[in-house]
This record gives structure tokens, sequence and C-alpha cells, in this order.
């Protein structure tokens, strides 16, 4: 069994909380309130937007050296919706690995939205959630927990895949931004 702490208790950290439990896995999850509550899993999920990450980084810090770190984020101008804020050869999940040199940081989630992972399809699919990172044994964790709760996992490659991931991510929102696709609906990846 697999224990989880996720930090951020919106649409998403509720919905990866149900595939983590679904999946006989357990989960914390810590709000606002909690931020310096130390994160106790052996997966962390950052589970906020990403102007807060600055801020769940230094008070979790600490906690988060030698536990895979899970970045769902999306780096988008939130004023805007119109682009991202990291470079264009960069990503949030670089930045985030950067700062925390101790921890496995892996890029996932960010390219599937809350209402595909509590229902575990996209359309006629099976939810995929697309993965990035450059430990292969943290990689295989949290596909182990993402499979066992219901959903697909997918390798995509090392944590430079993030910014590839990251652009999906903002192209999906702004679809569903526009009513171009709905916010159960999005990517699924067919094998």
């Amino acid at each position: 069994m697999t224990h989880v702490t996720i930090i951020g208790t919106g649409n998403m950290g509720t919905a990866i909380a149900g595939v983590v439990t679904a999946g006989g896995n357990t989960v914390d999850l810590l709000g606002h309130a909690e931020i310096n509550q130390p994160a106790a899993g052996q997966i962390v999920v950052l589970a906020v937007p990403y102007p807060a990450v600055t801020e769940v980084i230094a008070a979790q810090r600490d906690s988060l050296a030698r536990k895979v770190v899970v970045d769902i984020t999306n780096p988008l101008d939130f004023d805007t919706f119109d682009s991202l804020v990291v470079p264009p050869d960069g990503s949030a999940a670089a930045e985030i690995a950067a700062a925390l040199p101790q921890s496995q940081v892996v890029k996932a989630f960010n390219t599937t939205f809350a209402a595909t992972l509590n229902g575990r399809k996209v359309g006629s699919q099976p939810t995929t959630v697309l993965m990035a990172g450059d430990d292969a044994d943290a990689k295989t964790l949290l596909g182990g927990v993402v499979e066992a709760g219901g959903l697909r996992a997918v390798d995509v490659g090392p944590l430079r895949r993030a910014r590839e991931l990251e652009a999906i991510g903002f192209l999906q929102i702004g679809l569903a931004a526009a009513e171009k696709v709905p916010w159960d609906g999005g990517f699924a990846v067919v094998s």
C-alpha cells in the first residue's frame, strides 16, 4: 500500500484522492490551513495553482526531501489565459525540480480534468495520466497508484517532456474555456 499526501483540496486534489483510495492506497489531504503540516506520504501531489507552488515549497521543503513530488500545475497566465508563464524551453516541473534537488519530481495529472478523473473516462476511453520524470522508480510507483485506481498511466519520458505536457494542458484548458470541448472531455491516448 502506498501512502499519498495531496496538498490542495480543490477539485483536482479531491479527484486525485478518489483515484488513490479507489486503488486501496491511503491519502492525506492538506489544505491551506495545514500548509505547515509535514507531508507524510511517499508520494506528495502538489494540487495547487502554479502561483501557489513557491509558498508550498517554502513551507514543505524539508518534508519533501527523498519523496516523489508530483507536479500537476499548468503554468498559465491567469490574467489572460492566453499563454504560459515559463520560458519556452522550460517548465513548471523543471522549476520545481530545481527547487527540490533531493526529491524525485514527476509531472502528471495536468492533462486531465477532475471530471475525467472522477468518471475514469474520456469519452469512451479510459482516462490516461501522462507522466514525465527522470526517476524510473518514481514513475513506476506513481503509475502503480494510478492504475490501481482504475486509470491508465503512460510514461512519456524524462522530465524535459514536461514542457510538452504543459502545452497540452494549456491547449485543453483553452479549448474547454472556449466551450469547444466539455470540462468532462479532453484527450485520450488509444493504444
